[in-house]
C-alpha cells in the first residue's frame, strides 16, 4: 500500500535513481521479490537538487523506505527515504565488515575506520528487531 514502510536491498545505482528489491513490508517477509526504485529527488526532504545517489546508497545496502506510488505492471514501486527515520540501516564496508553510523550522512568501518557517505536512517526502536 502507499505509505507502507518497506525494508529493501539496493541492487544497482546510477546518477538518477537506486534500484532495490523489496524484502519486507513492515515486519512481514515477502515470499517473492518485488522491485522498487528510489529516485534521486525522493532520497532527502531538503536540498533535493544537491543529492547524489552514490553518496546515499551502495549496492548491498539494506534500506528502510516508504512506498509513495505503486507504479504499473511493467514498472517498479516508487519509494522514498525523505524522512529522518528512513534510509540505510545496514551497510558493509569494502573490508566486508558491517559499518557503524556516525552521523545522518556518514557511516564508518570499525576495522579500517574509513568513512563512506550514506543516507543514514535514524532507526526507531520498533524497527530494531527485524
Amino acid at each position: 500500500d502507499v505509505g507502507a514502510v518497506v525494508t529493501c536491498k539496493v541492487c544497482s545505482i546510477n546518477s538518477r535513481f537506486a534500484k532495490v528489491h523489496i524484502l519486507y513490508v513492515g515486519s512481514t517477509p515477502l515470499k517473492s521479490t518485488f522491485r522498487g526504485t528510489i529516485r534521486r529527488e525522493d532520497i532527502r526532504a531538503t536540498e533535493k537538487d544537491k543529492v547524489e545517489v552514490y553518496k546515499s546508497f551502495r549496492p548491498g545496502d539494506i534500506v528502510l523506505a516508504k512506498v509513495i506510488s505503486l507504479g504499473d505492471a511493467q514498472s517498479n514501486y516508487l519509494l522514498s527515504t525523505a524522512e529522518n527515520e528512513l534510509g540505510v540501516v545496514v551497510a558493509r564496508s569494502e573490508a566486508g565488515v558491517q559499518m557503524v553510523p556516525i552521523s545522518w550522512c556518514e557511516m564508518q568501518c570499525p576495522r579500517t575506520h574509513t568513512k563512506d557517505f550514506r543516507k543514514v536512517a535514524r532507526v526507531q526502536p520498533q524497527f530494531l528487531q527485524t
